[in-house]
Formats: structure tokens, C-alpha cells, sequence
């Protein structure tokens, strides 16, 4: 019996020592090898590795993975135009330098993040003070992430971090801001629309004047040209009277004295007072003189 349980023992032992100088690398984390205290290794690759029992060596792991830094409050800046404004941001970033990263902030995430919010906000404050409130939320953020992530590049560099990227989720202005910002551009908006305006009216004018310009002037063309055809129509009527006149005179008297009864005897109603031996009546008594 005691050998069974000496045997049990010694087994346990083993599994404890056997435990303890073997140890797992997940593909998700860098582990860290230390040896006294120093650090002796850092691997990178995933599998099954052996060490030295503590108090020689052990093994502390950090996360291999892509972070993110979203704080839940927006932090205050200034721009260029000395107005407050409100920013909300994320940062993606990750540990590429294990050794260097311990050294800096120890294996603890938060002062890591704590230490990058810094370097983040110092350089977010840069960016925006060369800028109008404009170009910040709206005209050049584009601008403004790609420069933050140059910037903070090397900084992050010396705590082992790499910055993938860096987002401008929100930019706001201050309530009593806002209400200023949106009354002058609803005052340029209306300064606009009235130069608009203007302008239209202005043009409506000058394309009425022009029409009307255009219109005497094609009235006019059109009574010149009619007053010019109707001065060749009666001249020719003239010239064709004439030579009837030439012609024959008589017959000519006869025709203008029927035109003349026609025109005064329009209907039965039509009364004329004239006296019986009047020229009037010369070819209603006979037949005239001997003209042909």
C-alpha cells in the first residue's frame, strides 16, 4: 500500500514538474520567456515549447490580435478660429515589437492605451488648430485622419505599438456654438439667394427689353415692307388706270361712274340727295357720248 501511494506520489510530481517547464503558444499572443527575472526569448509562433521550471524561467503572454481604443466620451479641442468643438474618435492599433512593449508599459493593456489616448490626443490637438471648424468636420477629415497617422507613427514606434488606423467617428460644436454657426450660414444661405435673385430679375429684364427691342423692330420692318408693297401695288394700279385712260377716256368715266353708283347704293335702304341734272346721274339718263 505505501509503495502504491509513493508510486502515486511520484507520478503527480512528474505531472507538476512535466507541467510546469512546458507551455502553449496560441496563434493569437506573443509569450514572453523570461529567465531570472531578464527577458530571454519572445516567440511569435503558435505550438508547444519547453522552459525551465519556476523560479527559472516562466512565461507571461500578450495579445497578438488588432485593438481598438474607443473612449466613450468625446474629448474638447479648439480650431483655428478659437471655437470649441467636440471629438470622437477610435484608434485601431496592435503590439508588432513584444520586447519593446513590456518594456514600456509592462504587460498591463490599459496603461498601453492610457499611453497612446495621449499621444493621440496631442496630436489630434495639432491637427485641428491649423484648421477652420469646416475643414474639420466636414471639408478636409480625410486629411486630417491620414496626417494623424503619420504623426503618431513613430511615436508609437517607441512603446512597440503600430497604428493601423485612426477615425473621426463624430465631430460636433458646442450647443451654444451651433446655434451661432447655423444662424450665419442661414444668413449666407439668404445673402445668396437674394443675389440670386437679383441676378434673375436683372436678367428677366434684359431679355424683355431685348424682346421688345425685337419686336419694334419687326413690326417696323414688317410696315416698311408693306407700306413699300402697297406703294408698288398703287403705283402699278395708277400706271394700269392711266394707260386705261389713255386707252379710252370715255369708257374709263363709265367704269368709275359704276363704281361710284355701287358704292353709294349699297343696300335698298340707302337714300342720296342729289339734284336729277347732276354729273352724278350722266350715264343713267343715256347712253353718253358717242365715246367707244
Amino acid at each position: 500500500m505505501n509503495r502504491i501511494i509513493s508510486i502515486a506520489i511520484g507520478l503527480l510530481l512528474a505531472i507538476i514538474l512535466f507541467r510546469s517547464t512546458v507551455y502553449v503558444v496560441d496563434q493569437r499572443n506573443y509569450a514572453i520567456l523570461f529567465a531570472l527575472g531578464e527577458i530571454k526569448e519572445v516567440i511569435s509562433e503558435p505550438g508547444l515549447h519547453f522552459k525551465l521550471p519556476p523560479p527559472f524561467q516562466n512565461i507571461i503572454y500578450l495579445d497578438k490580435r488588432i485593438l481598438t481604443i474607443d473612449t466613450p466620451e468625446a474629448d474638447r479641442f479648439i480650431t483655428s478660429e478659437k471655437r470649441n468643438i467636440l471629438v470622437d474618435s477610435f484608434v485601431k492599433w496592435r503590439i508588432v515589437d513584444p520586447k519593446q512593449y513590456y518594456i514600456s508599459v509592462g504587460a498591463d493593456e490599459s496603461r498601453a492605451e492610457a499611453r497612446l489616448n495621449q499621444i493621440i490626443k496631442a496630436a489630434l490637438n495639432e491637427e485641428i488648430t491649423k484648421r477652420t471648424t469646416h475643414e474639420v468636420v466636414s471639408g478636409e477629415r480625410d486629411v486630417v485622419m491620414t496626417a494623424l497617422r503619420n504623426n503618431v507613427a513613430d511615436e508609437a514606434k517607441q512603446i512597440g505599438v503600430q497604428i493601423l488606423d485612426v477615425r473621426l467617428k463624430r465631430v460636433d460644436l458646442l450647443p451654444g456654438i451651433s446655434e451661432s454657426v447655423y444662424s450665419r450660414m442661414e444668413s449666407e444661405r439668404r445673402r445668396v439667394a437674394n443675389e440670386l435673385r437679383s441676378t434673375g430679375g436683372a436678367e428677366s429684364e434684359k431679355i424683355r427689353a431685348d424682346a421688345d427691342k425685337q419686336r419694334e423692330v419687326i413690326l417696323a420692318e414688317a410696315y416698311r415692307d408693306a407700306q413699300k408693297i402697297k406703294g408698288e401695288g398703287d403705283a402699278k394700279a395708277s400706271s394700269t388706270y392711266g394707260q386705261a385712260f389713255g386707252q379710252n377716256a370715255e369708257f374709263y368715266k363709265f367704269y368709275r361712274s359704276l363704281e361710284a353708283y355701287r358704292a353709294s347704293f349699297k343696300s335698298r335702304s340707302d337714300v342720296l340727295v342729289v339734284d336729277p341734272s347732276s354729273e352724278f346721274f350722266k350715264y343713267m339718263k343715256g347712253s353718253g357720248s358717242s365715246g367707244k
